[in-house]
């Protein structure tokens, strides 16, 4: 049997920069993004929308909500965070929008003393001097926020510095932080990791909960997330709940708390008065 001949290369193949007009277009648009992003920063044109995230046995009482940043443009339109934040995970730009999240949660919740809030975090972030600063600052002026504070990392990310964010997790939960696993179940996991941080909390990825009360495959996957983040001693929320049918089946399954479009979006004019002081619970107690 023959063999194909491979296609000589052109000048376009060799150069990177020439390979693709279409890849150079992107790149284009990803460094105006960016730049949009940076500037936003820069002149504080930002909000913390915020969304409930509810106990599955009683969706009327909200456990905590889940702050998201929103950057904006100079039209004061919402910069979708799928057009930047892959780009910034590794750059400073993304500790700097960690900063921002976490200022606009603490202030928030220093306004709302009732409220119990969670902000996200890359764990890279632990060793930006900046970030930590906000945050100890902030548990000095006013200690009880420690206790309404939850700091949410994805699971690629926590697995990528554990030795810097073990004794992290360790002095934080002295103020009474709780640390939540988002993603759960997305990727590839160590559980030796997950052991040794001892997350408080898995939040079970969107997209196992997708369309998992019709789809039999997919809830044996999401079984086994639910069973696994219980070995470890993790309290179970399921994001992205879409439908009844969804948040029933979860329910079912023993997630403790749901979030998702089903029982509100994200807002930047959340009503904090129906937060009616819930606290997710953890093998039979509150989490503190």
């Amino acid at each position: 049997m023959g063999y194909l001949k491979e296609p000589k290369s052109s000048k376009f193949d060799r150069d990177p920069a020439l390979a693709s007009p279409l890849a150079a277009a992107i790149s284009v648009q990803d460094r105006e993004t960016l730049a949009m992003v940076a500037s936003a920063l820069k002149d504080r044109r930002m909000r913390l929308a915020f969304q409930p995230v509810v106990y599955a046995g009683d969706p009327g009482i909200i456990g905590f909500f889940e702050g998201f940043i929103r950057l904006l443009n100079l039209r004061d339109q919402v910069i979708p965070a799928r057009d930047f934040m892959a780009a910034v995970e590794q750059q400073q730009l993304g500790r700097e929008i960690d900063c921002a999240a976490l200022q606009l949660g603490l202030m928030a919740m220093q306004r709302n003393p009732q409220i119990r809030v969670s902000v996200n975090m890359s764990a890279r972030s632990v060793g930006y001097r900046p970030w930590v600063e906000i945050l100890r600052r902030a548990l000095q002026d006013a200690p009880r926020l420690g206790a309404n504070l939850i700091l949410e990392i994805n699971e690629a990310s926590a697995l990528q510095v554990p030795d810097v964010l073990k004794p992290f997790m360790a002095d934080m939960r002295e103020h009474g932080i709780v640390f939540a696993l988002d993603d759960f179940g997305s990727g590839m996991t160590s559980l030796r990791l997950l052991r040794d941080l001892g997350f408080e909390i898995a939040k079970i990825d969107g997209s196992l909960v997708k369309n998992v009360d019709r789809l039999p495959e997919g809830q044996a996957v999401c079984r086994a997330a639910i069973a696994l983040a219980e070995e470890l001693g993790m309290y179970v929320v399921a994001e992205a709940v879409e439908t009844e049918g969804e948040a029933t089946w979860l329910r079912e399954a023993g997630v403790g708390c749901l979030q998702g479009y089903l029982f509100g979006p994200p807002t930047v004019t959340p009503d904090f008065r129906a937060f009616r002081h819930g606290r997710p619970a953890l093998k039979g107690q509150e989490l503190a």
